[in-house]
């Protein structure tokens, strides 16, 4: 434990781990809660309306991940090329600082021309989200993949789990910071605040980041990249522990992402919370993903990660059964518990098991396909769980309840698949 302790306040760890802890509290502020608060409120709150900014809001998301699908893999095999990481994560984030707060510099001016019928300065607003939340998403395929230079592969789920736990705190410091500064009643007012603190917390990482000290091969950097990601979709195959793993994290990111994506509509129309409070649910799964992210960081520890995994993946199950169920709304506070633990614990195992999985040769290359998996579950998950409730919008919040249920089928594959990773280490 005192090994441990010392290893986590060693200043390259801290530093590492405070980039979690900035970097949620742009998702938090942004992507989860003001955002989507923000295209509401321009676009009006009647029934038809709130569709439409719904469909702002998922098409932004989507292209964002469509670019980082199309260049993750890239990013992989620039990192095991050069083994350059520290560079991207400044160069990205302060990409993600400079369109967070001109998102809130343009709300505040005045600006009276319109294109397509809407706002010009909403239109911008929306751009410059895509970007942000681009780049955002790009900055932690260099963050995860420099974990590796930080300690022995035995520590990895030790330190992975102290940098989600200081990321969920993050999530609470973002929103209690913003509620005090400026309130939330207009949700554009949060944007600036948000962009500050994110960059301050990104500090340590600019100034103390580790990269790998390891020779570069100038001949390396002239070979054709693409090909060299068919190679690593070949490598992957040849590696059915890898191939798998990155199947079943598809499917239960997709089930966990999608519900928690979800939740806030899922509560309020379904369950009937109001929108204050759903904040409250919102803090309180946050809580219990910093609990979930420490313990599941010891228990990988003791009986490895891939076991660790398939717990997770049965905590999810029953908060996506529950949350399905017509019970009263007091059952859904337990929900949040358990989808926070969930949410927590997911990224502490993966991104400890990729790396444990790995060829260290190839680690950049399979952060990449590990990166794109989790992205392409981003955008099929929603779109699924949109379908579902579209088709059956005659039958009312029971199509919502039917769609949460298609997430469980997704959990349950995975979980059902995740054996075969089991038997596939143990014969190893």
């Amino acid at each position: 434990m005192k090994r441990d302790i010392k290893l986590l306040l060693s200043v390259p760890v801290l530093s590492w781990a405070l980039y979690d802890f900035s970097n949620t509290i742009f998702s938090a502020n942004i992507i989860t809660l003001f955002f989507p608060q923000f295209v509401t409120e321009q676009l009006g709150t009647d029934p038809v309306q709130e569709q439409i900014a719904s469909t702002w809001i998922a098409y932004s998301a989507s292209i964002a991940a469509f670019f980082l699908i199309l260049l993750s893999p890239l990013y992989g095999v620039y990192i095991d090329r050069t083994h350059k990481k520290k560079k991207w994560i400044i160069i990205f984030s302060l990409i993600v600082f400079s369109c967070t707060f001109l998102m809130g510099y343009l709300n505040q001016i005045s600006m009276e021309q319109t294109l397509f019928g809407l706002p010009l300065s909403f239109l911008l607003i929306i751009l410059l989200f895509t970007i942000a939340k681009f780049t955002y998403n790009s900055s932690l395929v260099f963050y995860d993949a420099m974990m590796s230079s930080l300690a022995p592969k035995e520590d990895h789920s030790v330190i992975s789990g102290f940098g989600v736990a200081l990321g969920y705190l993050g999530t609470l410091v973002g929103v209690l910071s913003v509620m005090w500064l400026v309130g939330t009643k207009h949700a554009a007012d949060t944007f600036i605040p948000t962009a500050v603190m994110f960059l301050l917390f990104s500090i340590p990482i600019f100034i103390f980041g580790r990269d790998d000290k390891k020779e570069i091969k100038k001949q390396q950097i002239k070979t054709n990249g693409y090909k060299e990601v068919w190679q690593t979709f070949k490598l992957a195959k040849k590696e059915p522990a890898i191939y798998i793993f990155l199947i079943v994290y598809f499917f239960l990111n997709d089930a966990l992402a999608t519900a928690i994506s979800m939740m806030q509509p899922y509560a309020t129309t379904v369950v009937g919370f109001s929108n204050s409070a759903f904040i409250g649910i919102f803090m309180i799964a946050t809580v219990f993903s910093v609990v979930g992210a420490f313990i599941f960081g010891y228990i990988a520890k003791h009986i490895g990660s891939a076991k660790a995994l398939q717990w997770v993946a049965l905590v999810l199950m029953i908060a996506l059964i529950l949350a399905s169920l017509p019970l009263p709304k007091e059952w859904f506070y337990l929900c949040a518990i358990l989808f926070g633990i969930a949410m927590g614990s997911i990224w502490v195992i993966s991104r400890t098991l990729i790396i444990e999985l790995s060829p260290a040769e190839h680690e950049g290359q399979f952060f990449g396909l590990f990166s794109m998996s989790g992205k392409l579950s981003a955008v099929m998950g929603p779109f699924i769980y949109g379908t579902i409730t579209w088709l059956l919008s005659d039958y009312g919040a029971t199509a919502s309840r039917i769609a949460i249920l298609s997430l469980f089928i997704m959990a349950l594959g995975a979980f059902l698949l995740h054996f075969k990773v089991i038997r596939l280490l143990t014969r190893s």
